[in-house]
C-alpha cells in the first residue's frame, strides 16, 4: 500500500508536497487542474518498471502503455531544459522484507521491516534523462542506501562524473583491488549488477529494488473511456492480469475466476461468493439489473454472451440491449474483486456514464472491497454524489475518516496546487473549497429571481 507520495517537476506540478495516502484516496477539482497527472505519475513509474529496457530511466509511454505522456519535453514542468524531476514514495508491504546480515550469524537479520521508502532525482535535457541519485530507506533499524553521481577530482566535466554507493546504518565495504567506474543505475531505481563485485557485502541491495518493483506490479489501472458492450465475447482460456485499461478484459477475467473457483469473502457469517456472483449482486443492489449471467454460446465454443434481466418479471436479454451504464460499471466492479488482495487500484472517473444514485453506490463498493479484500483505491472523480455517500458512511461509522485521504486540486499562477480536505469524525469537511462542485446556491437564487419576474404581471 502506498503511504506517501511526492514529486517535483512533472507536468503542471512544480511540487506536490507530501501527499498522505489512505485506503481510499480521492482527487477532486476542476478540469485541467492537474488531477490526472497525479495518477499518470504513478502509471509512468509502473510502465518504467515493466519495460525490458534496463537503460530506460523513465518510460513516458506510447499507444501500447498505460499512459502516453509524449517526450521528456512534454513531461517536465514548464517545458524547459535542463530540468530536474524528483520523486519520493513510501509504502508498506503485506509481509516482512527480511534481509539476512551478509556477515552475521546464520538466520541473523540485517533488517526486517514492512516499511520502505524510495526517492530519486533525474536530470532531464535535450539528450535524454540521467539519474542523478536514488536512495532507499528502511526501518527497524533505520538504514539508508544511496546510489548517485559524484564529481571526480580532476574536474567538473560531465564526462568525469562517477557513480558511488553511500550507506548509513550499515558499513558497505569495497572489494580490495583497483577501483573501476560503476555504471549508471538500472532504470531510475535499481543498483547495477556490478555493485555486487565492487563491494564485498552489498548483494542484498537488489532486494530493495525488487520491493520497489513488487509495489508497482501490484498497481492496477482502469481508465475513463471504456469499451462498448458486445453481443459475444471470446475467451480462449487465458487468465488476464487485470480487466484492461478500457475494461475490455472484464468478461475474460470473470471466466478465468470461474475456472479457478475463486471465492470472495464477505465478512464473518456470510457465505463466500464467486466473482460472478459478487459482480451480479452489486449490479442488482445498485439498481442496474435484476440478474446477471455469463454463458457459453454453444458447447466447445470460445464465444460467450452476457445475459441480463432488468427486473424479475422481465425477459432475459443481451447486455447490449440494456442501458449503457451496465457495461461501464462492469469493469469497475470486476477489477475491485479480481485484483489480488492487497493491490492498489487506480480508477480514473469511475462514475462516468452512471446515474447519480449509482455514483453514490460506488462509495459502498469501494468500502466493501477495502474492508474485505484489503485493497487500496486511488481515484480521480468529479462526482459529488460519490463524495456525499462517503461522508455519510463515515458519519455512520461504516468507514473511518482516518482511512480516507481526500484532496482538492486547483491551479494558482500556472501551477497545480493540492489542498487536503479536513474531514472530521462525522464526515463534515471543515475547509470546503469555494465552488467545489459549482455554485449551486447562485443557481437556486437565479432560478427564484427568474420565477418572481415571470410571475409579476408588470413584467
Amino acid at each position: 500500500m502506498i503511504k506517501r507520495l511526492r514529486f517535483q517537476g512533472f507536468k503542471s506540478w512544480q511540487d506536490t508536497g507530501n501527499i498522505s495516502m489512505g485506503s481510499l484516496t480521492g482527487f477532486f477539482g476542476t478540469n485541467s487542474s492537474g488531477k490526472t497527472a497525479l495518477l499518470q505519475f504513478l502509471l509512468m513509474l509502473k510502465q518504467t518498471v515493466e519495460t525490458t529496457d534496463r537503460s530506460r530511466v523513465l518510460h513516458t509511454g506510447d499507444e501500447h502503455q498505460y499512459v502516453d505522456l509524449g517526450t521528456l519535453y512534454d513531461v517536465v514542468y514548464g517545458h524547459e531544459f535542463p530540468s530536474k524531476l524528483e520523486f519520493e514514495i513510501d509504502w508498506s508491504r503485506g509481509k516482512d522484507l527480511r534481509v539476512a546480515d551478509p556477515e552475521g550469524q546464520p538466520r541473523q537479520d540485517l533488517f526486517r521491516t514492512r516499511k520502505v521508502s524510495a526517492k530519486a532525482s533525474v536530470d532531464c535535457n535535450e539528450t535524454g534523462a540521467a539519474v542523478q541519485s536514488f536512495l532507499y530507506t528502511v526501518s527497524l533499524p533505520e538504514h539508508t542506501y544511496a546510489f548517485g553521481m559524484r564529481r571526480s577530482a580532476n574536474g567538473g566535466d560531465q564526462r568525469q562524473k562517477r557513480y558511488q554507493l553511500v550507506s548509513r546504518g550499515y558499513d558497505i565495504r569495497r572489494t580490495r583491488g583497483r577501483a573501476w567506474p560503476l555504471p549508471a543505475p538500472v532504470k531510475c531505481y535499481g543498483f547495477p549488477d556490478q555493485v555486487n563485485a565492487y563491494y564485498q557485502n552489498a548483494g542484498f541491495l537488489s532486494q530493495l529494488a525488487l520491493s520497489f518493483e513488487e509495489l508497482h506490479d501490484s498497481v492496477f489501472y482502469l481508465g475513463p473511456l471504456r469499451e462498448y458492450p458486445h453481443r459475444s465475447y471470446v475467451w480462449a482460456g487465458d487468465r488476464p492480469q487485470d480487466v484492461g485499461q478500457r475494461g475490455e478484459l472484464a468478461v475474460p477475467a470473470i471466466l478465468a475466476a470461474r475456472r479457478e473457483r475463486m471465492l470472495i469473502g464477505r465478512g464473518r457469517g456470510k457465505r463466500r461468493q464467486t466473482l460472478e456472483e459478487r459482480v451480479g449482486q452489486w449490479l442488482s443492489d445498485l439498481g442496474m439489473i435484476d440478474s446477471f449471467n455469463l454463458r457459453q454460446i454453444a458447447e466447445n465454443r470460445q464465444e460467450y454472451e452476457v445475459r441480463v434481466k432488468r427486473s424479475i418479471e422481465a425477459t432475459e436479454v443481451s447486455i447490449t440491449d440494456v442501458g449503457f451504464g451496465v457495461s461501464q460499471l462492469l469493469p469497475v466492479l470486476t477489477l475491485c474483486y479480481y485484483a489480488p488482495e492487497g493491490s492498489t487500484i487506480i480508477l480514473e472517473q469511475p462514475e462516468i456514464h452512471l446515474h447519480p444514485s449509482v455514483q453514490a453506490g460506488l462509495a459502498d463498493v469501494f468500502i466493501d472491497a477495502i474492508h474485505h479484500r484489503d485493497v487500496q483505491i486511488i481515484l480521480e472523480s468529479h462526482s459529488e454524489h460519490l463524495l456525499r455517500r462517503l461522508q455519510r458512511r463515515i458519519a455512520e461509522r461504516v468507514f473511518s475518516s482516518d482511512d480516507a485521504a481526500l484532496y482538492f486540486v486547483s491551479v494558482s499562477q500556472g501551477a497545480s496546487c493540492l489542498d487536503k480536505l479536513d474531514m472530521d469524525l462525522f464526515g463534515n469537511i471543515r475547509n470546503w473549497p469555494k465552488d467545489f462542485f459549482g455554485d449551486e446556491m447562485a443557481d437556486l437564487v437565479a432560478q427564484a429571481q427568474a420565477q418572481m419576474r415571470n410571475e409579476d404581471p408588470r413584467s
